[in-house]
């Protein structure tokens, strides 16, 4: 990867939508050369997708929480349980295995507080493995889907 490379992915996290053209602008190439460098960063999966960022309270789910997940055990078949159901939970925006003490981060969202009630008791404390769920509410976020620094 060189600093033209660089210049592509950092173009493409301000704004995803841009074409082929627009983005062979930016980095001053012809469009052949931009889309042969561009298909070579999605081949090798630096770039794994696409995708439309939303604002969440736009769409209902105004209530976010950080849960804090201490699992029963360590065994390799209680984590892999763990993480095949989490991953079914539409809810979790985040999930995360930490080293130490808790096992796991998940960042959630909800409609409201009785929407993550609904969840916490239901879905969530019922995940394989888990031992202890801890949450904190989130107040507000101050920094939100970065762009990678490059």
């Amino acid at each position: 990867m060189d600093d033209i490379d660089r210049q592509i992915l950092a173009e493409l996290q301000q704004d995803g939508r841009l074409t082929l053209t627009e983005l062979a602008e930016r980095v001053r190439l012809s469009v052949s050369p931009c889309h042969r460098r561009l298909r070579a960063l999605e081949r090798s999966g630096v770039i794994s997708g696409y995708r439309a960022h939303l604002d969440a309270a736009s769409v209902g789910l105004t209530f976010e929480a950080l849960l804090f997940v201490t699992m029963q055990s360590a065994t390799r078949d209680t984590l892999e349980a763990f993480e095949t159901a989490v991953v079914e939970v539409p809810n979790v925006l985040q999930a995360q295995r930490l080293f130490g003490d808790p096992d796991y981060l998940l960042r959630v969202v909800a409609s409201d507080l009785q929407g993550f009630q609904v969840l916490y008791d239901e879905r969530l404390s019922t995940l394989p493995g888990v031992m202890r769920l801890s949450s904190t509410l989130v107040m507000k976020s101050v920094v939100e889907d970065r762009a990678l620094p490059l």
